[in-house]
Parts: C-alpha cells; structure tokens; sequence
C-alpha cells in the first residue's frame, strides 16, 4: 500500500511517498518531493495518511538539515530503468560537502561523450531529494545546472554542506 507524511524542513513542507511492504518488513521510501518541484510526487487516491510510516526518515533529515548527518541509510523503493538506477547509485557516492560534474557521473556510470545528456535526464528523473544527493552535481564550468526543485534550493543544500561551488 501507498502512504505518505509531510515533513517540514528549511525548503518547505516536503512530502514523503512510500511503500508499506507485504511482509511487515517496514516502508520503503519511493518519493521525497518539495513544493513546486518539477515532476513533484501529488497524492493519489488511494493513499493511506501515515507520518508514523516516517519516523526514520525525518528524524534522519532532521539531523541532516542540522549538520549532524552527513549520509543517509534509508530503505528505498526499487524504481527507475536499470540506467536510472546506475546513476541513481553514483548520487549515493557523492561525499558530503563536494560536487561533482554531470560528465563526472557518465564516467563512473560507463556512459561518457554523449552520455551525459542521458545522465542529466536520470538525475531530473532522481524521485528522492535531498536524500539521494543530485543536488551535489554542477557544470562542467562549475555553474549550478538544472535541478528539478529549483537552483535556489540546489545552492541552500550546497552551503548547508559547506560544498565549493567550482
């Protein structure tokens, strides 16, 4: 069954999407989106109301926009192409506090050249915010690049994270 919470925070009422299992097993995190976001999770029919659901998950962004949490280990919805997924992976090995280039990740995913255009449209497609770190992913000339929640939001992660913008 589909749930969902809100959680505030420093970018505004985000809304957390997640996947109750079968099992018991616990809910597995699908969407973290925030208001006005490009290609934003909406709440569907359907949906079952649980903020208990997300208690890992905002008390980890809550350390997070606190600087007391430099990475996060949440249990995430397997969604994406497999391509997607690669670049997905590359997000989650990006350290804390530094940035990388679009062209950077086409290199660790196998995809360079022509291959960042197809990495820029995964990250877009990246469903969890703030948690699988797109934000982190400039230019090749160090200039702030897309980013489906907005660049001001993109450059108040980066200096909450003390990253260098290059």
């Amino acid at each position: 069954m589909t749930v969902y919470a809100y959680a505030d925070g420093p970018l505004g009422e985000m809304l957390l999407v997640g996947e109750e299992s079968a099992d018991g097993g616990g809910t597995a995190l699908a969407s973290l989106s925030v208001p006005g976001q490009k290609g934003g999770a909406v709440v569907g029919d359907g949906w079952r109301h649980a903020p208990e659901a997300f208690t890992g998950v905002t008390a980890q962004l809550r350390d997070y926009f606190a600087g007391r949490l430099t990475r996060f280990d949440l249990q995430y919805a397997d969604t994406g192409t497999d391509f997607q997924r690669r670049v997905w992976r590359a997000l989650e090995d990006i350290p804390y506090g530094t940035t990388v280039t679009y062209g950077e990740i086409a290199a660790r995913v196998g995809a360079p050249g022509a291959g960042v255009r197809a990495v820029g449209t995964a990250i877009g497609r990246n469903p969890l915010l703030v948690v699988r770190p797109c934000h982190r992913v400039i230019g090749a000339d160090g200039a702030l690049r897309g980013y489906a929640g907005g660049l001001e939001r993109k450059e108040r992660l980066l200096g909450l994270e003390g990253a260098l913008v290059r």
